[in-house]
């Protein structure tokens, strides 16, 4: 019980979101992989009925007419996976470019991002299945369908990348790499995988990528898109009692950064990276990732 206990304090109570959003993705893998290999055990393998629902009635479809009557899908397919690799490294990404993501700009934009580049990814998915005459030529949109997180992945890895260009990480074999350069790099890769056998994948791929870097920029400019979807995660505040007696002591609201130091902020670390800010700079974009309700 312990076990569980802990899976629910990092879950539900912990407050971090990379560990909501893997937790989500794995037991949804988990549950449907599982049940579907005892079947398959007592049915015979490749006959699996629970493979073949959560496929038909899970996945984003390019076919419009069935998209319409599945129109849960833009929102399913960002939490499923094809396989065990699949899943792994889609969770890595997330674990790593979303730990560097909050670092500098807190975790209340985590999910947003991730539920919205995944919708930017399927959307551009679809559109370029219906409109595209080298997909519409051979009807492509007819049996076409995504599945994975890929997409959302991608929106937060070009997040931080347009938000930190040159930071440093550093790769087995390869040595430290500024993050712009990394990205490119998968990005290209991308463009360069809409000719092959997993176009639609790839385009998802870009459409995520694209919103990630849109987001940024807009939102050093002061706009915060998906501010109104972390407030449907935040819990609920509790009530308090205030003392208002004599002689008692209220605390002072704290000044909140002004909108346009913490843009004049991350526009120094989109030009010149994290380490070239001040000590009192970096103090002020802690305090507005903290008190930033968006």
């Amino acid at each position: 019980m312990t076990l569980w206990k802990d899976i629910q304090y990092k879950l539900l109570k912990s407050g971090n979101k990379l560990s909501l959003l893997i937790g989500i993705n794995v037991i949804v893998y988990l549950a449907i992989n599982i049940f579907a290999v005892f079947e398959q055990l007592f049915r015979g393998f490749g006959n699996s009925i629970i493979l073949s629902y959560t496929n038909e009635f899970l996945l984003l479809p390019a076919y419009l007419p069935k998209l319409a009557v599945r129109f849960w899908t833009p929102f399913t397919y960002m939490f499923m996976h094809a396989g065990v690799f699949h899943i792994l490294f889609n969770m890595l990404w997330l674990y790593w470019m979303g730990q560097i993501f909050e670092e500098y700009l807190g975790n209340k934009r985590t999910i947003g991002l991730y539920i919205i580049g995944g919708l930017a990814g399927g959307l551009l998915f679809v559109a370029c299945y219906n409109i595209i005459p080298a997909f519409t030529s051979i009807n492509a949109a007819a049996n076409g369908v995504i599945v994975g997180a890929s997409a959302s992945v991608m929106a937060i890895v070009v997040a931080t990348a347009t938000l930190l260009p040159n930071y440093t990480i550093s790769l087995i074999l390869i040595g430290p790499v500024k993050l712009k350069w990394l990205v490119l790099f998968y990005v290209v890769i991308d463009f360069l995988g809409v000719a092959g056998s997993n176009a639609g994948g790839e385009i998802a791929h870009l459409g995520g990528a694209l919103f990630g870097f849109i987001y940024i920029k807009q939102l050093q400019k002061g706009r915060d898109w998906i501010g109104g979807i972390n407030k449907l995660f935040e819990p609920k505040p509790q009530m308090k009692i205030v003392n208002n007696g004599v002689g008692s002591t209220q605390r002072k609201a704290s000044g909140k950064p002004k909108q346009e130091d913490v843009d004049r902020i991350l526009d120094k670390i989109s030009g010149s990276g994290y380490d070239s800010l001040t000590k009192q700079e970096k103090e002020t974009l802690f305090s507005a990732s903290n008190n930033n309700e968006g």
